[in-house]
């Protein structure tokens, strides 16, 4: 349980990093973003390459950065 949310908040990091939206996210964003970018990812691309966690690092990191992607897309527009 702990593991997995230290690899999924690693993997919102990532994907936050690549989307140049990580330092508007807290820790919490990041974890979410990671666990649910990691469901994503391996239900789009499955479960090939390396896994920590029982996570697939490289669909989970595509799936997170299509997560954090749309979300900051739909905050956007709300705000304005």
């Amino acid at each position: 349980m702990i593991w997995s949310l230290i690899v999924g908040a690693l993997i919102g990091v990532i994907a936050g990093a690549i989307t140049n939206k990580g330092k508007s996210m807290g820790w919490i964003a990041n974890i979410l973003a990671g666990l649910i970018g990691s469901a994503v990812g391996q239900a789009l691309l499955g479960t090939w390459g390396p896994s920590l966690a029982g996570m697939a690092l490289i669909p989970s990191i595509v799936g997170a950065i299509i997560v954090v992607a749309v979300v900051s897309f739909f905050l956007s527009k709300a705000n304005r």
